[in-house]
């Protein structure tokens, strides 16, 4: 990968620079001034500035590492003992007048990356009527993405992180479902939870009562998030959360110019296709097992109620942030068509 891959100016925005992370895909970028390596920015940097309520519309100098770590040429070989020291995934090799010369990175083999062992509870039961007429003919969870169904991509990603016990809550077209995961070879267990009536996506959960009891991923059974799994779980744990919530930052440009009229119906002010970002839900959450020995069994509610509920208690409810790139959702007809652009694009 070219070095100049790896640079980002200091003027730029927090979304340009998650942008170009995510085009880079090794989670650091440098800045050089007038040649030379000042700065680094990760996306942990860019995820404790918005967790800490940094403006969105923030600069990449205010976010920034103004002490990156760095080696001279003589000592690149040193790279892969001090990414171990120091915990980062990739470090810039420097000249003498600290010019950025080559970047040196992980491989997978070589970052072993930590693996997680814990349940994932797939939402596989609603009928999706939205993605008419495919789900006529397959549920939901089956449509291909590719030659593989969305369900199988999502279970192939947390098992490919450490993952080998999955829940399904199946209702429309559920044998259906059944018969495709019994039918594959896989180096996993799948456990079915019936339900007799739609129940929502919190409502569902009241089924594995006595069967999960301890931390677990909930996911929707339409999205995939290109996240790694072992820090979103981390991160829920280290906070003492009783959910965690996966959220996307989004980043919308409306089309037309937009008038703020005053109260006299004078213009206030006028902005030409203004753009705007904000956080939403992907549907995949982090949580603690107590929230389902708590639910009412075969009582329907939406997960997002679930909460709320809890958020009026006063229990700790967190969000973890991702780029927008990182979130695929295949909810909608060309939503589904860029889900399955992007994936032959990565796989050719």
């Amino acid at each position: 990968m070219e070095v100049k891959q790896f640079m980002i100016d200091e003027e730029n925005t927090l979304v340009e620079a998650m942008s170009q992370l995510d085009k880079v895909a090794k989670k650091v970028l440098f800045v050089s001034r007038n040649g030379a390596l000042v700065a680094a920015i990760t996306d942990g940097d860019i995820r404790r500035w918005i967790l800490n309520k940094g403006d969105l519309d923030a600069t990449v100098q205010n976010i920034a590492n103004y002490e990156p770590k760095y080696l001279f040429e003589q000592y690149k070989h040193l790279a892969k003992k001090k990414m171990k020291e120091f915990s980062i995934e990739a470090i810039p090799i420097v000249t003498e007048e600290k010019h950025l010369v080559s970047v040196i990175t992980w491989t997978d083999e070589i970052a072993n990356k930590p693996k997680i062992d814990t349940p994932v509870v797939m939402m596989a039961g609603g009928f999706g009527t939205r993605l008419y007429p495919y789900t006529r003919i397959l549920p939901k969870p089956l449509i291909p993405i590719g030659d593989v169904p969305i369900a199988e991509h999502i279970i192939n990603r947390f098992n490919k992180a450490g993952v080998s016990e999955f829940h399904l809550i199946v209702n429309h077209k559920k044998n259906m479902i059944k018969s495709y995961f019994n039918e594959i070879d896989k180096n996993y267990h799948i456990s079915y939870a019936d339900e007799e009536q739609p129940l929502g996506t919190g409502g569902g959960l009241s089924l594995l009562k006595g069967k999960v009891n301890t931390t677990f991923f909930l996911t929707n059974c339409d999205i995939l998030i290109e996240e790694e799994y072992h820090k979103i779980y981390d991160f829920h744990k280290e906070k003492g959360n009783l959910i965690t919530m996966v959220c996307s930052l989004k980043n919308v440009s409306i089309p037309y110019g937009v008038v703020e009229v005053g109260d006299d119906g004078e213009i206030e002010a006028m902005k030409e296709k203004p753009e705007f970002s904000f956080f939403t839900n992907t549907g995949m959450y982090v949580v603690e097992p107590i929230i389902i020995e708590e639910l009412t069994e075969n009582t329907s509610i939406g997960f997002p109620d679930i909460i709320k509920k809890y958020q009026e208690k006063g229990e700790k409810v967190g969000v973890y942030p991702i780029s927008e790139h990182s979130w695929m959702d295949m909810g909608q007809h060309n939503e589904l068509e860029k889900m399955r652009k992007r994936l032959e694009d990565n796989e050719s």
